[in-house]
């Protein structure tokens, strides 16, 4: 089955489009390794699995530097829930240290979901922790995702809990959430709470994390499975996330539609 490459001119940025060389999935699985310090070979990616999910409803996208260096990667895979709902899954996004905060990200993401869409996969999903309130903020507010489920220890081993969000790709080309309204005055004491408000439930979690404990975290954890847990059972789903201060981020969340 062929390659079709998405269209580095098609507003996307950085040149963003679909690697389909040998030498293009060994530097992207070298990219991943090094982003994330991965020295571990379980963690490896494998070139030979990148080009056959990008051959069979997956995909392997590069983003490239004006020099032709590829300074971001992301792929996925495509997913079924146990009813049935199909979908892409995004396993993962890299962006090179240098130059995280540029929009990388995001262009990766918008070039992901056009082969998506190519693929006849109308939602996405994909999972990140939901104690990291920058990932959180863009995932729901930048790019218009939702969160729609909690899962805890997702790949099978201790502190990888994460938030699985869904996004809908054949709404308009994603943009910013209007700001939500303002949120309670919520504190360190808040962490992990969900606090009911006219306008939605609202649930704190710490600006930096890594200055907690383990025995903090994982309570903290606890404290958010219990709360984010709740949201998804009473029909809500996590629409939007932004930081308060500089100790406390907060979630919203409101009803909505569950998975898709």
């Amino acid at each position: 089955m062929p390659h079709f490459s998405v269209a580095a001119d098609a507003g996307i940025g950085y040149g963003c489009r679909e690697l389909t060389q040998y030498t293009e999935f060994r530097e992207a699985a070298a990219l991943y390794a090094r982003v994330f310090a991965y020295t571990e070979s379980e963690y490896a990616l494998n070139a030979n699995l990148l080009t056959a999910l990008a051959r069979n409803g997956g995909s392997a996208i590069g983003a490239f530097a004006d020099d032709g260096a590829l300074i971001g990667f992301a792929y996925g895979f495509a997913g079924c829930d146990t009813d049935g709902t199909l979908f892409h899954y995004s396993q993962a996004a890299a962006v090179e240290a240098a130059q995280q905060g540029r929009g990388v990200g995001q262009a990766l993401k918008l070039a992901q979901r056009a082969v998506a869409l190519r693929w006849g996969q109308r939602t996405m999903r994909w999972t990140f922790d939901p104690l990291l309130s920058r990932n959180a903020h863009f995932n729901l507010s930048s790019l218009g995702a939702v969160g729609i489920a909690f899962e805890r220890d997702y790949y099978a081993r201790p502190d990888t809990d994460r938030l699985v969000v869904s996004w809908d790709l054949t709404a308009a080309t994603p943009s910013p959430r209007a700001t939500p309204p303002s949120a309670p005055a919520l504190g360190p004491d808040d962490w992990g709470r969900a606090v009911a408000a006219p306008d939605g439930t609202w649930i704190a979690i710490p600006v930096h994390p890594g200055r907690l404990s383990p025995a903090e975290r994982a309570a903290l954890r606890r404290d958010l499975e219990r709360s984010m847990t709740g949201v998804f059972h009473r029909g809500e789903v996590l629409v939007a996330a932004t930081r308060l201060d500089d100790q406390t981020a907060v979630y919203r969340a409101t009803p909505g539609e569950g998975p898709a």
